[in-house]
């Protein structure tokens, strides 16, 4: 990602929306460049809450409307994959009608969706509205990161501001679990929808301070992004639901996936630039980013069954079992920051594997009699491997492509890891959907071996800054 963060940072759109910042047309009153971060640092970090507050409420989800482990499967992907999907062409959207207006459409259709999440009588209906959330989410992304851009004139404030921004999504990351488990022990799984309201109608008052930003054109592939959705879903569905349905949407997926491939040849503003992966470095920080992606979001989503369904805890142990890991992503994102800026993103990458890969193995000789605060302590090198390996993978592949790029492929970047996130939780979800540990320990493996060989490619990255 392009923020120092595990969350969906960005930016993900296509280019920052917008002229050079300035004044531009008012809001009501007085513009304030402090209430403008504050708006968008809100957003930011209730679209990544509501990516990780899930996981922890998904026994409680199952319990009321049923579906089994397919149906819990979707209840995260549908968000993802909508989120994932469509920040492909988000930021172009953004820059179309304007980031405020696009901020402040995402942000209500988000709360309206998330009230109809709470309010879902049934299975379908939950995944439905998550689907709307992850589509609302994918358009406030961009536009809150275009919001900070226009709010600050000055680089060096500029700068400062968009690192509190991705602070914002790292502190989500950490309260997401916790949040959910409180929640959901506190009131019951709806509520973990019900929070999104005040906090989107705060974000909405903030942003009545911020200027209004002037429209600009910014082409679209609408024919690439259709194909992009349809190509994602019908390979998480095979890969979900498995058997001969899954078969079918296993041949859905090649099609739609090569006709895709296809149309982004011959498109003059493809939605995924294919030219992109001829170079070297970009491939592989997107191959170590979905690495990465698989690894943390599939042991999250595993090991938040495994506390409640395995060992019986509740959800809001289950939840505060993550703290230590997501706690100390921030601190680490920011330590390799500046390590990267002082050896180059090499190093730092191949640490960050290695050290994700050995929590990773470490984690197989658990089972159900393994004490919760240990589980909770052994989850921790992955997190720091993870979050040591996000940030310098982004810096190299910002630096590998022309300025006028940079957008564009922070959007690719993005929108690979979050679906590497999500099908890692679909196939981990199959495997431990029978017997838990044995499939847990096969995710674990699995993850570890995409980590391993992204580590062996990394090896192919220049030394040195």
């Amino acid at each position: 990602m392009a923020t120092n963060s595990l969350t969906e940072g960005a930016p993900a759109a296509a280019h920052p929306t917008g002229p050079a910042p300035g004044p531009g047309r008012r809001g009501t009153g007085r513009t304030s460049p402090g209430l403008t971060l504050a708006a968008a640092m809100l957003g930011f970090a209730l679209i990544t809450l509501d990516a990780s507050v899930v996981n922890v409420a998904l026994p409680a989800i199952g319990g009321s409307l049923g579906g089994g482990m397919s149906g819990l499967q979707w209840v995260v992907d549908a968000y993802t994959l909508a989120f994932a999907a469509l920040m492909l062409s988000t930021g172009a959207l953004s820059d179309r009608i304007g980031a405020t207006r696009a901020y402040a459409a995402g942000i209500a259709v988000f709360v309206l969706a998330s009230v109809a999440c709470g309010l879902a009588p049934s299975l379908p209906v939950l995944i439905g509205a998550r689907v709307v959330q992850g589509v609302a989410a994918a358009v406030v992304l961009p536009a809150s990161l275009s919001l900070v851009r226009q709010a600050y004139s000055d680089a060096a404030k500029r700068a400062r501001a968009v690192a509190m921004w991705a602070a914002g999504g790292s502190v989500a990351v950490a309260l997401g679990p916790v949040a959910g488990g409180a929640l959901t022990t506190a009131w019951d799984w709806s509520g973990i929808f019900f929070i999104n309201v005040p906090l989107g109608a705060v974000a909405l008052v903030l942003l009545l301070r911020a200027p209004r930003s002037e429209r600009r054109p910014a082409p679209l592939d609408v024919p690439g992004q259709l194909l992009a959705v349809l190509t994602l879903t019908a390979v998480t569905f095979a890969v979900i639901e498995g058997g001969t349905t899954g078969l079918i949407a296993l041949a859905v997926a090649v099609a739609a996936g090569a006709l895709f491939l296809w149309t982004e040849a011959r498109q003059p503003h493809p939605v995924v630039p294919l030219s992109l992966f001829r170079d070297r470095t970009v491939a592989i920080t997107v191959a170590a980013g979905a690495a990465c992606s698989v690894a943390f979001y599939g042991l999250v989503f595993v090991f938040s069954l495994f506390f409640q369904q395995v060992q019986g805890r509740s959800a809001l142990w289950a939840g505060l079992m993550f703290l230590p890991m997501t706690g100390l992503i921030a601190v680490t994102n920011v330590f390799a920051g500046k390590l990267t800026a002082r050896v180059g993103p090499r190093l730092p990458m191949l640490v960050g594997q290695t050290v994700a890969v050995l929590g990773l193995l470490a984690l197989l000789f658990t089972d159900a009699s393994t004490p919760a605060l240990a589980l909770a302590f052994l989850m921790v090198p992955l997190a720091l491997g993870c979050a040591l390996t996000i940030p310098p993978l982004t810096a190299a592949m910002m630096e590998a492509v022309p300025a006028d790029r940079a957008g564009l492929a922070a959007g690719v970047l993005n929108s690979a890891r979050q679906v590497a996130g999500g099908l890692g939780i679909a196939a981990f979800g199959g495997l431990v959907a029978g017997d838990f540990v044995p499939g847990m320990r096969v995710s674990l493996l699995i993850a570890a071996g995409l980590l391993a060989a992204s580590g062996v490619a990394t090896l192919g990255l220049r030394r040195g800054r």
